[in-house]
This record gives structure tokens, C-alpha cells and sequence, in this order.
């Protein structure tokens, strides 16, 4: 072999590029996933897929409503991504059982959905206009009730309510959300953060005379009505209460995991610490959470 083939025999011979995949669009993908879905509960698929029914579903689909949330909290886009689509994959798997059973099907989900929209916005896809989202949301309750009305077709039945269509299965803090957003639409509600605050007050005085009294109906019951005013406190300053508790439920979950940590250090469990000495463990909690904040402006 001369020099010059062997300078020729290390040059790169072309190879056939690799086949790029294809982008493609959101159509395609929700139908590979559901044909992915169909494919798990397959006779030969997986066992737990297989097993599997709307009721047992129930807890992983809140489950995952609830880490959407938190992902989103989070900031981080590619965790959003990723627990959005653990949600969707739990709409894809109930509309699978229902295929499977002749009922309906993804693509009727998505068409309802969507059918529905358009119906519901006027000021968008047809004639009528909105001056602003309050005027939405009145076109909004209207529309919803009319089509419940269409639904009852000739029974007779009692008359369609506001608030029909809030869903007992909600967290309580959200059914009472909803519910009372729903009647500030046609204007029941206070004038004042200030009048519902001063309702607060009004319920934890009540809930102290029953307490006295020591009678277990009456103090459920005004615990219930304290709790239901503090809901409203929240949802009058726009604020969501069951997000805002999940996120005192996580401060406190903090704050006690660094009280442990505090009396490990002088050797002893929490359990162990005197109630007094528990205060002050957890005060000074407080204070690092606080400088932590602090430095991390």
C-alpha cells in the first residue's frame, strides 16, 4: 500500500445519517399514549393495569392533582411537565376502562371538553361580548344553568340551584370554597374583609361557650362554622385555602422535624423535652427560619 492510499484509508467514509425522529404534534402523542395505555391493559399486558378500576383509581388521580400543584409551586418547568402528565395519564387510564366497557372513549372526553368551551364562551365564538371576567363568569353561571335545566329534559324535578354541580368529594375546605364563591356571583357575600374577619371572631366565640358546656354535636358543630369562616376569610382575600393550609401544613412540618433535631442535640428525643422547654425549642426554630430567609434575599 502506497502512503497516499494509506492517507486515504483514514479518511472517514460518509455513513448514512441517523434517521432523526420526527416531531411529532399533540394529536399524535395523546394517541400513542393512548394506544400505550390500551396496550398495558391488553390481555398480555400488566397485571396491575389490568386490575384496576375507576374506584381504586380515585386516590391516584387526587394524589396527583396534588403534586401538579406542588411541582408547579416548585418552579422547576420539568418537574410541571412530568406531573402534568401523571395527570393526564390518569385521564387516559379511566377513559380506557370505559372503551373497554363500551361507555365512551378519549376522544369522546376530548370532544365534550371541547364542545363544551365553545358553548360556554359566547364572547369568544359568537356574537355576544364581555366587558370583563366578572360579566364572563355571570354569563358563565347562567350557561351552566341552562344547560342543567336541558339535561332534566321533561321530569319533573325540583328547581336548578347555584349551587348544583359542587362536588361533595371535594376536601372541605374546597367544597366550602367553591360553594361560597359561587353565591358571591350574585352578590351574597360580606362588603369588608374587615365583616368577615369580625365573623371569624364571632364563630371562635361561640365555639368557646360550647366548649364549656362540653356537649361533643355542639362543639362539632361550631368548629365546623369557625373552620367554614375561616374558608371564607381566605377566598374573600383571594386566596385559596386549601393551598394555603397545605402550605402551613408543610411551615409547621418544618419547623417541628427542626424542634426533633434541636433536642437530639442535648441528647434527648422531643418526647422527652419538658412542655416549656417545647416552647422555647420552638421559637427558636422560628428564629433560624426566619434568618434563613433572610440570607437567602
Amino acid at each position: 500500500m502506497t502512503k497516499t492510499q494509506r492517507s486515504q484509508s483514514k479518511v472517514k467514509r460518509p455513513t448514512r445519517a441517523a434517521k432523526k425522529p420526527r416531531n411529532l404534534s399533540t394529536g399524535e402523542w395523546f394517541e400513542k399514549l393512548a394506544k400505550l395505555q390500551a396496550r398495558l391493559r391488553a390481555p398480555n399486558g400488566c397485571p396491575w393495569d389490568r386490575e384496576q378500576t375507576h374506584m381504586t383509581l380515585r386516590t391516584y388521580l387526587i394524589e396527583e392533582a396534588y403534586e401538579v400543584v406542588e411541582a408547579l409551586e416548585s418552579g422547576d418547568d420539568a418537574k410541571f411537565a412530568e406531573e402534568l402528565g401523571d395527570l393526564l395519564l390518569q385521564i387516559v387510564f379511566h377513559a380506557d376502562i370505559a372503551r373497554d366497557e363500551g361507555r365512551f372513549t378519549a376522544a369522546d372526553v376530548i370532544q365534550t371538553i371541547h364542545d363544551k368551551m365553545v358553548r360556554r364562551h359566547p364572547h369568544v365564538f359568537g356574537d355576544k361580548r364581555a366587558k370583563d371576567a366578572k360579566a364572563v363568569l355571570k354569563s358563565w353561571e347562567k350557561i351552566k344553568a341552562e344547560e342543567r335545566k336541558a339535561k332534566g329534559g321533561g321530569e319533573e324535578k325540583k328547581p336548578a340551584s347555584l349551587l348544583d354541580g359542587v362536588s361533595h368529594a371535594l376536601p372541605g375546605t374546597m367544597e366550602g370554597f367553591q360553594l361560597t364563591r359561587r353565591a358571591s356571583r350574585i352578590g351574597f357575600d360580606w362588603d369588608s374583609a374587615e365583616a368577615v374577619l369580625e365573623k371569624l371572631s364571632e364563630e371562635a366565640v361561640e365555639l368557646r361557650r360550647e366548649v364549656r358546656g362540653s356537649e361533643a354535636k355542639r362543639i362539632e358543630e361550631e368548629a365546623g362554622d369557625l373552620l367554614f369562616a375561616a374558608v371564607n376569610v381566605a377566598r374573600f382575600l383571594h386566596v385559596d385555602p386549601e393551598i394555603a393550609l397545605k402550605k402551613a401544613n408543610a411551615k409547621f412540618a418544618t419547623r417541628f422535624k427542626s424542634m426533633e433535631a434541636l433536642a437530639r442535640q442535648t441528647g434527648r428525643e422531643l418526647a422527652d423535652v419538658p412542655r416549656d422547654e417545647m416552647e422555647r425549642l420552638w421559637e427558636q426554630a422560628k428564629g433560624a427560619e426566619v434568618t434563613a430567609a433572610g440570607a437567602a434575599r
